[in-house]
């Protein structure tokens, strides 16, 4: 009977030692899992991957300011996020940073802007059109100048004489002959005058061949002739201190804007198809005028009174291009 309460007495021993292993097993699974899901180091460096991508954005933004393309240089790749999250600091200050400033270029001396003033007719430029002929009686036409003081004179088809911005441009016509000849612009050639096209005077047209040939091919530039003496400014009959039409006359250059003075500084002034510069509510009528050609070339002129139709002298006149 001993013998066997001692053997009953170690198969428990057995059993309970057997249930203490399993229990402490099973806490220590039960720990490692708690441990495993309490917040740890690796957790804490999601913010801070986050804080550097948006910080990233940030950077692009200013660089987007300065440089176009910066943008397109600098778009989220794979590459990039995983550059962005293995930075250890953010760099919230690159997307502080202040942009470079553009660079500006003085735009009375920029190409776009000398083409912006001269509109369709530029120098350096060839045209193709053909020549006609036309009676053109004293010279006087739609640019308003009145006799012409010799013959050599062309109208402008419609398009290319653009609101009168052509008018008083000089104009050197070659034919395929190989002859020339060098007018001013003093009248419109209404459709169906085709771009290109100049109705020259009949004795101009003679200076590149026979009248009845009707038509000549041609080539034709803007030119800035060396001898023009000074140009000359004339209001409009009617004008007065309340309206006022200002015209601009002899100038070596085609006009490509005029401007009055007024208390609040320079006034540019609209064109009219037939060559004058109106101001309707009389703002500047009498006070001093700043005249600008194509070229950007600017010229002020005091002392023009208001003398409905009368041409005035000035002693100025645009350089020689």
């Amino acid at each position: 009977m001993s013998t066997a309460r001692q053997v009953a007495r170690e198969r428990r021993r057995k059993r309970r030692m057997m249930w203490g292993t399993v229990s402490l097993v099973a806490a220590s699974v039960v720990a490692c899992l708690v441990m495993a899901l309490l917040p740890g180091d690796k957790d804490d460096t999601t913010p801070a991957a986050s804080t550097t991508v948006a910080a990233a954005g940030e950077a692009d933004a200013g660089q987007t300011l300065s440089t176009p393309s910066a943008k397109a240089k600098t778009s989220p790749s794979p590459s990039a996020s995983r550059s962005a999250t293995a930075s250890p600091k953010p760099s919230r200050t690159t997307g502080k940073k202040k942009p470079a400033p553009a660079k500006t270029t003085p735009s009375a001396h920029s190409g776009s802007a000398t083409a912006s003033l001269a509109g369709r007719i530029r120098s350096g430029t060839d045209y193709q059109g053909v020549a006609t002929a036309y009676d053109a009686g004293v010279g006087d036409g739609a640019c308003g100048f009145g006799p012409s003081p010799d013959m050599m004179i062309a109208a402008m088809n419609t398009t290319d004489y653009q609101t009168a911005r052509a008018c008083g441009a000089y104009v050197h016509v070659r034919a395929a002959n190989g002859r020339s000849v060098t007018v001013r612009i003093t009248n419109e050639c209404p459709l169906p005058c085709a771009p290109g096209q100049i109705d020259l005077s009949q004795q101009a047209f003679s200076q590149l061949g026979d009248l009845h040939l009707g038509r000549i091919a041609i080539t034709w530039n803007l030119v800035s002739p060396a001898d023009a003496g000074t140009l000359s400014v004339r209001y409009k009959t009617g004008s007065s201190p309340y309206w006022c039409g200002i015209q601009v006359l002899n100038h070596r250059n085609p006009v490509a804007a005029l401007e009055v003075s007024t208390s609040g500084g320079w006034r540019q002034l609209g064109r009219t198809s037939y060559n004058y510069f109106l101001s309707a509510d009389g703002t500047g009528c009498g006070k001093a005028i700043r005249i600008t050609d194509i070229y950007g070339q600017r010229l002020t002129v005091n002392g023009i009174a208001i003398r409905p139709n009368v041409v005035q002298s000035t002693s100025v006149q645009f350089a020689k291009h």
